[in-house]
C-alpha cells in the first residue's frame, strides 16, 4: 500500500473573504502537506494536498469545517495519482 496521497478538492458554500486560503495554509502546514489553494472566480475555493496518506485524508476533514467564519456547504474531492511535485504548500492567485 501506498503512504502517499494526493487529493483535488473544490470547498463551496460561503469560502471566500473569511481568511480562508490563509487557514488552509496554516492547517496544511500544520501537517507537513504540500500543494496549494486558490480562490476560483466561481466563488469557490480549489486546493491540492500532497503527502503522507493519513494527514491528506485529516486535511480533507479540516475542509469541511474551514475557517472559523466559513460555511462549507459542499467538499467534492478526487484523488488523482501522486506526483511529489511541490516543494511547499502555497496561496496562488
Amino acid at each position: 500500500m501506498d503512504d502517499n496521497l494526493r487529493a483535488h478538492v473544490v470547498i463551496s458554500g460561503k469560502v471566500q473573504g473569511v481568511c480562508f486560503r490563509a487557514e488552509t495554509q496554516a492547517a496544511a502546514a500544520h501537517r507537513h502537506l504540500t500543494g496549494w489553494v486558490r480562490n476560483r472566480p466561481d466563488g469557490t475555493v480549489e486546493a491540492v494536498f500532497e503527502g503522507r496518506a493519513d494527514q491528506v485524508e485529516d486535511m480533507v476533514k479540516w475542509c469541511w469545517r474551514g475557517s472559523p467564519f466559513a460555511r462549507v456547504a459542499d467538499v467534492a474531492t478526487h484523488y488523482p495519482r501522486f506526483t511529489g511535485e511541490y516543494g511547499d504548500f502555497r496561496i496562488v492567485r
